[in-house]
């Protein structure tokens, strides 16, 4: 498997090309719902753009070292929004689509939780992967050659606070 290394500057731009590529569709979606921790920032920043309520399904699949092995995906029980109730056009958003399951995944879960209330689900990833089982109905990359995405975020998950402090000179701010 390749490794496709990503900066901050590089994936705050892919997460702008997927919002002009969501304007280009010219799909008048309602509710923007993401997928964390991985779509947490593309939901954060494609919310702020749209100005779309963002509700948040917490998922978890990944464990071992470096995050590199994939288990049953669990979700939580709710979301978390601050709208009395979730819109009818859902843009389910992540940060990328490898096997397909979380995906595949959280469209079931939002409709079996929500499905009355929603007439439509529209996902929307920055890469998606060839080994997915789902395609995303919106993407920015294509990967046929199924890479490994070291994002800029995971070096945080290999940090601890003290190690942090350790970057940082006693008293300055």
């Amino acid at each position: 498997m390749s490794d496709l290394y990503v900066s901050w500057s590089e994936y705050h731009h892919k997460i702008e090309q997927l919002a002009v590529k969501l304007y280009q569709a010219n799909w008048n979606f309602n509710q923007i719902v993401c997928i964390a921790k991985g779509g947490l920032r593309v939901g954060d920043i494609l919310c702020r753009i749209y100005d779309k309520p963002l509700a948040i399904l917490s998922a978890s699949s990944y464990t071992g070292p470096e995050n590199r092995i994939r288990g049953s995906i669990i979700f939580s029980q709710h979301l978390a929004m601050t709208a009395d109730r979730l819109g009818s056009r859902v843009l389910l958003v992540d940060d990328l689509v490898d096997s397909g399951i979380s995906l595949e995944k959280a469209i079931a879960w939002l409709n079996h939780h929500y499905g009355d209330r929603i007439e439509e689900i529209r996902t929307a990833v920055l890469w998606y992967k060839a080994s997915s089982i789902i395609a995303p109905d919106y993407y920015v990359d294509y990967l046929p050659d199924n890479p490994w995405i070291h994002q800029p975020f995971e070096l945080y998950e290999r940090m601890s606070p003290a190690e942090l402090a350790q970057t940082y000179l006693v008293g300055e701010v």
